[in-house]
C-alpha cells in the first residue's frame, strides 16, 4: 500500500535539467521512493502508455535488504518543483504498474533519482527492486505535491522531518539554492529503526558537503540529525518525542520550537505524521496548502508495497 509521505512543506517543481553551477551531477532519491497523494490512486489504472515517459535506468544501489535507490534518464520535457512526486513504475504484460514516488533529484539535475523500499511480495516493489542498468521504467508526465516553500508562511527556520524513504523529497529540497535563500537555518531530521537504514541519507549529506556550490551553504545553514529507535546510536528516539522534550533542539544547540519563526515539512509513516500534526496544531500551528500558506505542510506519499 502506498501512503503519501507527510511533510510540513510539500511541493515539487520540475524544471529542465541543466546542471547548476558547481554541481557535480549529484542526485538523490523518495519519496519516497515512496510517495502517494490523494490526487492519485495507489495503482494507476490507465492503459494509455502515452501518459508516461520511458526512461532508462542508469544505476542502482542497494543500501540494505529493504532499501535501494536508483537513477534514470530524464526527458527534457519533464518539469517539476523540488519536493514534488510523480507516478513511476514498470510496464507489466502491456500495462503500467505504478506507485507515487518523490523525486530525490533536484529540478536542475539532468538525471532522475528515487529512493525505494523493498517488499518481497509487493505488486510493484518486488519487481522494481530487480531493475538493473539499461532497464526501462515509466515516469508520469505530471508532477505534483504539497512540499514546496510557497505553501509555507515566511519564517526563519525550516524543519524537514522524515522517516524511512520519506527522506526523498527533502533530498531534493536541500539541493535547491532557493531554500537556503528563504531560510536562515534548515534542520533535516531522518528517523529510522536501525542504523543501517540511515546510510542513504548520510551519503547524500556527505556528498553535498563536498560539493563546490552546496558545501558552503550546508556548512552555514544545514543541521543534519539522524536518529534511530531500535539500536544504540548517538541520537535515539522518535521524532515526536525528540521535539516535545526539546532534546532535538538541545542536541543541536538551537532554541526550541517557535511558531513565529519555525516552518515545517513532514514526510514519512502515517503514524508519525498524525502524531506531529496533532502536536503542532495543539500549539497553534496551521497546515498550509496551495490555497493558503501555513506553518507546516505534509505529504503523504510512502511506498509500502
Amino acid at each position: 500500500m502506498v501512503h503519501p509521505c507527510g511533510l510540513i512543506i510539500c511541493c515539487f517543481h520540475v524544471h529542465q535539467a541543466p546542471k547548476s553551477p558547481g554541481s557535480k551531477g549529484f542526485s538523490a532519491v523518495l519519496p519516497p521512493s515512496r510517495l502517494v497523494s490523494s490526487n492519485f490512486s495507489p495503482r494507476e489504472k490507465t492503459n494509455d502508455m502515452s501518459a508516461f515517459y520511458k526512461e532508462k535506468v542508469l544505476s542502482v544501489q542497494h543500501w540494505t535488504d529493504t532499501l535501494f535507490s536508483f537513477r534514470a534518464t530524464r526527458d527534457a520535457g519533464f518539469r517539476f518543483q523540488n519536493g514534488q512526486f510523480a507516478m513511476i513504475g514498470l510496464e507489466v504484460e502491456g500495462r503500467p504498474l505504478l506507485r507515487a514516488y518523490s523525486m530525490a533529484s533536484a529540478n536542475h539535475e539532468e538525471e532522475l533519482e528515487f529512493f525505494s523500499i523493498k517488499v518481497q511480495n509487493g505488486p510493484l516493489t518486488s519487481r522494481l527492486q530487480q531493475i538493473k542498468e539499461g532497464d526501462t521504467i515509466l515516469v508520469g508526465r505530471k508532477a505534483t505535491g504539497t512540499l514546496i516553500p510557497d505553501n509555507l508562511l515566511p519564517g526563519s527556520r525550516l524543519l524537514l522531518l522524515s522517516t524511512g524513504t520519506g527522506l526523498a523529497p527533502f533530498v531534493s529540497l536541500i539541493k535547491d539554492p532557493d531554500v537556503y535563500d528563504r531560510f536562515e537555518s534548515i534542520v533535516l531530521v531522518h528517523g529510522c529503526r536501525q542504523v543501517a537504514e540511515l546510510a542513504y541519507g548520510e551519503s547524500v549529506v556527505a556528498t553535498l558537503r563536498d560539493d563546490e556550490l552546496f558545501g558552503p551553504l550546508l556548512t552555514e545553514k544545514l543541521s543534519y540529525y539522524p536518529t534511530v529507535t531500535r539500536e544504540p546510536f548517538r541520537n535515539r528516539g522518535r521524532i515526536t518525542d525528540l521535539i516535545s522534550s526539546e532534546q532535538l533542539f538541545n542536541d543541536l544547540g538551537q532554541p526550541p520550537l517557535d511558531i513565529a519563526k519555525d516552518r515545517i515539512m513532514m514526510c514519512g509513516s502515517p503514524g508519525m505524521l498524525d502524531e506531529l500534526k496533532t502536536m503542532f496544531e495543539s500549539g497553534g500551528f496551521l497546515e498550509g496548502s496551495g490555497n493558503a500558506p501555513g506553518h507546516f505542510v505534509i505529504e503523504k506519499a510512502f511506498v509500502e508495497r
